[in-house]
């Protein structure tokens, strides 16, 4: 009788997860072009087979090793990423606990119970007619294991909850690389521009320095009768124009030192911050540029989009199968003995098998609401997935517009940069020679001042646009090629969602 009692269970059991409800998946079709817009007279680049910027790690990126030491230093200590990590152990154990729902939770009992009763009176005695008996004290003893209201996942609701939170936690996981990616550029970006800023520095007080001179000779020549009052009032002028420009910049390169500090989670090293210079080549500079727009699919957070979408699907088919009867068991085996011995003695076996199934009837469409809720927050991140890999484009598609004349601008900027400096030259030793007014140096110093601090903003843009580029087209995940490389090739469990083979690991193990 046991063995067909088992035999029974386990044929039930097994039928579970026959059948799944959820709608197929399937990936949406592109909403964006298929090659980058082209900037004005330069053309869209032609596609070419170039390796994926995603696959190339931060450290074979930055060149510079204060930057590297910078990177390493907030990808250890910044909160945002920490908080990105926990927010992936919390998706893990809930994938876990939801997980557990498909099996049977087993329970181990035991009970004692020992009673007493009260004397009782009956028949005669000598005095009082009745007959007093002893105490009674009766003894039981019982142990049984089973389980209770366990689910047969017939019509996949369980299956597909575990699915749907699965998807979340590989969401979570592409978030947190995204928040990542972010970071890298992020820290980067401050970096570069605290090296931009003490170079502005630096020319303001250089400038400073030679106003300064420029004062002493106006105030000689004015002495002399040479100069005019209205000369010195214009050197004094442009003295402390000068002197407001470096007071500036000090502040200014406080204020990057502690944004910089921030996206580093602590005090970066004063070894590691950058000098009073822009380094000449702190990144690569041979990103590839005729690349498809279907790499925009290994973004992380298009991947993150994708699972939130596909985790929709597996909702669908919970919802849909809240329509359908749920069937539960609950069964037990012990033994019982009224006794303090013999307890596990077969003739004291008990067992109890209690199949039970619920058929919904009415709910006042609650099961209906909650399906069409399932439907439309699909819709919702079906719009959103689309949204996410549009503004992507428009990211990638920015970064290689500005990429497409940045060098020019830069080598423009440098060549005004030569001509305001000659002309500089030539209008100071034409008003030393008494041939131009003094106004006319003052202009043309001025020119050359915003002809080189404009300069180093160009230079700083070209290294920026290197470091978005690699940014938006999904670059940063890992920290060296060769560690990408590996990863992708031993392949992960993951690789079933979209382009998971490119997680840093499998974050459904715990």
């Amino acid at each position: 009788m046991r063995v067909r009692l088992l035999f029974a269970a386990s044929a039930v059991i097994g039928l579970a997860g026959c059948v799944n409800l959820a709608p197929h998946y399937k990936r949406p079709a592109p909403v964006t072009p298929t090659l980058w817009p082209g900037v004005g007279d330069h053309p869209a680049p032609a596609p070419v087979a170039a390796p994926g910027v995603a696959d190339l790690g931060w450290r074979d990126f930055f060149l510079d090793k204060r930057l590297r030491n910078t990177v390493a230093m907030a990808l250890a200590d910044n909160r945002n990423l920490r908080i990105a990590a926990l927010d992936i152990e919390a998706a893990r154990a809930q994938y876990r606990d939801t997980g557990s729902a498909l099996f049977p939770t087993v329970d181990a009992s035991g009970s004692a119970t020992f009673s007493k009763s009260g004397r009782t009176a009956g028949g005669n005695n000598t005095a009082s007619g009745n007959v007093v008996t002893g105490d009674s004290v009766s003894k039981s003893l019982s142990v049984e294991l089973g389980f209770a209201s366990y689910e047969i996942d017939f019509f996949g609701r369980l299956r597909n909850q575990k699915q749907a939170a699965l998807d979340a936690l590989l969401s979570s996981a592409a978030a947190r690389r995204s928040t990542q990616i972010s970071l890298i550029g992020q820290v980067a970006s401050d970096w570069l521009t605290l090296a931009a800023d003490k170079e502005r520095l630096a020319i303001a007080r250089e400038t400073l320095a030679n106003q300064q001179q420029n004062l002493k000779l106006v105030k000689a020549r004015h002495a002399y009768g040479v100069a005019s009052g209205s000369d010195v009032a214009n050197a004094q002028s442009a003295v402390e124009s000068a002197r407001v420009d470096v007071a500036g910049y000090t502040s200014t390169i406080a204020r990057d030192r502690n944004a910089l500090n921030l996206v580093a989670g602590g005090t970066v090293p004063a070894a590691d911050l950058p000098g009073a210079k822009i380094p000449r080549h702190p990144v690569i500079a041979n990103l590839p540029a005729g690349i498809p727009s279907s790499v925009l699919t290994n973004r992380p957070d298009v991947i993150s989009a994708e699972y939130t979408l596909r985790g929709d699907t597996a909702s669908i088919g919970a919802a849909r199968a809240a329509f359908f009867p749920t069937i539960s068991l609950t069964a037990a085996t012990g033994w019982a003995t009224s006794g303090l011995s013999g307890l596990f003695a077969d003739s004291n076996r008990s067992w109890s098998f209690t199949p039970q199934i619920d058929q919904p009837i009415f709910d006042g469409g609650s099961r209906r609401a909650q399906l069409d809720l399932a439907h439309v927050q699909r819709n919702i991140d079906l719009a959103d997935y689309e949204q996410t890999i549009q503004t992507a484009f428009r990211e990638v598609a920015d970064a290689l517009a500005t990429r497409a004349t940045i060098d020019e601008q830069v080598s423009a900027q440098q060549a005004l940069v030569a001509a305001n400096t000659r002309a500089y030259k030539l209008s100071l030793a034409r008003y030393k020679a008494g041939t131009d007014s003094f106004l006319d140096t003052l202009t043309e110093q001025r020119a050359l001042y915003t002809a080189r601090q404009d300069e180093i903003g160009r230079r700083l843009a070209r290294q920026t646009n290197l470091i978005t580029l690699y940014k938006v087209l999904g670059g940063g995940g890992f920290a060296t090629g060769d560690e990408a490389a590996s990863r992708r090739d031993s392949g992960s469990p993951a690789k079933a969602g979209p382009t998971a083979a490119r997680m840093t690991d499998d974050p459904a193990s715990g």
